[in-house]
């Protein structure tokens, strides 16, 4: 959506240069706060005329897991009053980019067919960052349609390991 990314993008820039003293505090904030504004629930809550302001922002601070420093609390009462809660979660995705851009990072998932233990997530960790060549930001999703190994998305790039991945190689071979 074009719309809601140049809606975004003025927010997040404004942020990331006001945040420059605690950037990965901020990020940390902006996930929770959009990750709550996702709730389309929340948006219907948001979206009705005779909510007011205050009110919003009571419910997402109050849904919020720790108490908000000053700035993220300036920040949510800033969208809120704009009108632009939806468009929190494009501000996040728009001020993690602003980050990686800042540290040389990217962000990536790690789609997996059971859990992983922190040991094996290091050892994955190491191996991508050695094979995508930087820094590495991972989150890790449960698929258990992959039936084993894993499945990598960094940015466009996608490594898949996965058992489903290779059946499907395996029929596209038999097949043609």
């Amino acid at each position: 959506m074009a719309e809601l990314a140049t809606i975004a993008r003025p927010y997040a820039e404004a942020l990331f240069k006001a945040s420059a003293s605690d950037v990965a505090g901020a990020a940390g904030w902006l996930d929770e706060l959009a990750a709550i504004a996702a709730n389309p629930q929340l948006q219907q809550f948001a979206g009705n005329p005779n909510v007011g302001v205050d009110q919003v922002f009571d419910v997402v601070s109050g849904v919020a897991k720790s108490p908000l420093p000053d700035a993220a609390r300036n920040f949510l009462r800033a969208v809120i009053e704009n009108g632009r809660l939806s468009a929190l979660p494009e501000i996040a995705g728009q001020f993690r980019a602003l980050k990686n851009a800042q540290t040389g990072s990217s962000d990536a998932t790690v789609f997996s067919a059971f859990p992983m233990d922190t040991a094996a997530l290091a050892d994955v960790s190491a191996a991508l960052q050695k094979r995508f060549g930087r820094q590495l930001n991972l989150s890790v999703a449960l698929q258990p349609e992959l039936i084993g190994g894993i499945r990598v998305v960094v940015g466009d790039e996608v490594l898949d390991t996965s058992v489903k991945a290779r059946l499907e190689q395996m029929k596209l071979a038999l097949t043609s």
